[in-house]
């Protein structure tokens, strides 16, 4: 069987709403129907909206931590202001972006989207995402007694190259990490280290299809991935490492 990828058209939003509602809507409206087996994948900032997670910097108080950010990464003050709030830590950055781990994933500016031209209309990451994929499983089993996966997506520059591509910040229904440690490579070498990043690698090649313009298609089924279903609860941790174990974070982060 052939992975295929089926990207769903929404209509935009401005206010919060239903998620669950509008994506069975939106399956009804693309006559598409979810199997068993499938992996559903939604844009984080479509599950942001679903929130009111969406907020207009113009009406932040700018506090003296947000001040010097600004002022050493050349953005404004007050975007400055959401980023120390929605950020876990700052690492550093260069002018117009600070690079931030904000829900223990490292992201520019905090994951924080600009909507439009002036910049002052800010995204937010979603709160609670992975208790957002749960109930969305949970839903569409009640709904259609199907068992899915559920996969939030959100591009992401990658270090040192061109582009975006997508990545998991939360998931539900599926391992999202394949341990391939005790397997062998090509030469009958044992692999030590080796895991997969299952759920970003579906998150990317979904990504890819839902477009990052104005195709409006927010959401899309993923079908014959091979990934394992599963009942459990997906910890936020098990995809991420600490700080001391990321080559990336150890390489640049320098004692002030």
């Amino acid at each position: 069987m052939t992975l295929t990828v089926t990207p769903i058209k929404s209509e935009k939003k401005s206010r919060k709403f239903d998620l669950f509602e509008e994506i069975c809507i939106s399956l009804s409206n693309n006559k598409i129907s979810l199997q068993s087996g499938d992996v559903l994948v939604i844009s984080s900032k479509f599950v942001s909206q679903s929130q009111g997670r969406i907020i207009n910097s113009d009406s932040t108080v700018v506090s003296d931590d947000a001040k010097h950010i600004a002022r050493e990464f050349q953005i404004t003050p007050k975007f400055s202001e959401v980023i120390v709030r929605e950020s876990d830590r700052i690492f550093g950055g260069v002018s117009g972006f600070t690079i931030t781990s904000s829900d223990n994933i490292l992201a520019p500016n905090a994951g924080i989207d600009k909507s439009n031209s002036y910049g002052t209309k800010l995204i937010l990451y979603p709160n609670k995402p992975y208790l957002i994929a749960e109930q969305i499983k949970r839903k569409l089993f009640l709904k259609f007694l199907i068992h899915v996966g559920i996969i939030v997506v959100d591009s992401r520059l990658m270090p040192g190259r061109v582009g975006t591509i997508g990545i998991t910040i939360a998931c539900s229904g599926i391992e999202p990490v394949t341990d391939l440690r005790g397997k062998k490579d090509l030469d009958g070498n044992p692999l030590k280290v080796t895991f997969q990043a299952l759920a970003d690698n579906l998150a990317s090649i979904a990504n890819h299809s839902m477009g990052e313009g104005a195709e409006s298609q927010p959401i899309a089924i993923v079908r014959n991935s091979t990934a394992r279903l599963t009942d459990r609860k997906i910890d936020h941790n098990e995809m991420t490492v600490s700080e001391e174990q990321c080559l990336y974070i150890r390489g640049f982060k320098t004692e002030k």
